[in-house]
């Protein structure tokens, strides 16, 4: 009975934490006709492969921004040769200076160059939808501040949908209402948008040049001077594919800011979460029950957070169906990338992204 209990407690935490926040867009209303400028500000890294995406849906927006900045930040591959074809304004990448993460210099660097009255910050792997600037600049209007996104995942190869539980818990971190008063609250950073004066107000990524989650803690910045934050979903106007590179960057990726990212949630956002992932993790030893007597208990479980994972993957991502019935998989994932990322803050010190080595705390190893 306590195990039915459990479980049941667990699932119905998902669903409060679960809000469908996603970008307001009504096809049928004007288009956006404000008089801001928006500079689309792109920092790159062996982007080769998601570049092109991201450029051809820029091209075509129903609000078309005033300019698009890729920073190439020593790419190995063709990134600044791509992006040089689509007429974009390319800046090489600088050396990068002593107290500085790669992205943060890169996005700085992006910043001054540009000439817009507003800057959307997107990682090289978003993809928009035709209408997707128009939603951003209208709901920032209607919220004031700052906005961020979490996109929706488009994943391909069977390895990206291991991310399925990560991406879940993204979504509880991101739209939890107890992060409104959360004055730690952080941005998404894949595709953040915010005026000119109110990044300047904050001396933009300068402001957090050290850190490794520079999305999070720039946000409490925002925050700080008095500037709102608030989090959208993605949902059919902003995507992005994560690691089409490989498992290995998806290990990468995830584990760098796993661990660390759970210390700016509010107490209240990390309980509910808390108990999610252990009915989660409970569900899954109906395979270790087979032939005893919490078999069915258990299978009830399982199968309640079965059907809670296909309704979630419709805001989360294309993830399929074998992934959400057989989500012990993704579970395991989940558990393997927090086991690595604690790994690398307590005994490595360090996390390792794209080539470079980021010691924990921001400064740069190598």
């Amino acid at each position: 009975m306590w195990i039915i209990i459990l479980v049941s407690v667990g699932c119905l935490s998902g669903f409060f934490l679960f809000k469908k926040h996603t970008l307001p867009l009504d096809p049928e209303l004007e288009p956006y006709r404000g008089n801001m400028k928006l500079s689309v500000i792109i920092p790159a890294r062996n982007e080769a492969c998601n570049l092109p995406h991201l450029l051809q849906s820029l091209q075509s927006q129903t609000v078309p921004p005033y300019e698009i900045i890729v920073v190439d930040d020593f790419s190995e591959d063709r990134t600044k040769e791509i992006a040089e074809s689509y007429g974009v304004k390319v800046i090489a990448g600088s050396t990068l200076p002593s107290g500085w993460t790669g992205k943060s210099w890169a996005v700085w660097n992006g910043y001054l160059n540009a000439t817009g009255d507003a800057f959307a910050f997107l990682d090289a792997d978003i993809r928009l939808a035709p209408h997707a600037l128009d939603a951003l600049l209208k709901a920032r209007e209607r919220a004031g501040g700052v906005v961020s996104v979490v996109p929706f995942h488009h994943t391909e190869k069977g390895y990206e949908k291991l991310a399925l539980v990560m991406n879940v818990l993204g979504i509880f971190a991101f739209t939890s209402k107890f992060e409104r008063t959360n004055p730690q609250k952080g941005l998404y950073g894949s595709c953040i948008l915010a005026l000119r004066e109110d990044y300047e107000r904050i001396n933009g990524h300068a402001s957090v040049r050290t850190e490794v989650l520079d999305d999070l803690l720039i946000g409490s910045k925002f925050i700080e001077a008095g500037i709102a934050v608030t989090n959208f979903i993605g949902y059919d106007l902003v995507s992005f594919r994560m690691y089409p590179q490989g498992i290995q960057s998806e290990i990468e990726g995830f584990s760098k800011g796993a661990i660390l990212s759970t210390s700016r949630l509010s107490p209240w956002t990390i309980i509910p979460i808390a108990i999610w992932v252990v009915g989660l993790l409970v569900s899954e030893a109906v395979f270790f029950a087979i032939g005893t007597s919490w078999f069915i208990p258990l299978l009830a479980g399982y199968l309640l957070y079965m059907l809670q994972f296909i309704y979630f993957k419709k805001y989360v991502g294309k993830f399929g169906l074998v992934i959400p019935v057989l989500h012990v998989i993704a579970a395991l994932f989940f558990i393997a990338v927090m086991l690595y990322s604690a790994y690398q803050f307590v005994f490595l010190g360090h996390v390792r992204w794209k080539g470079r080595k980021i010691r924990v705390g921001g400064r740069r190893e190598q």
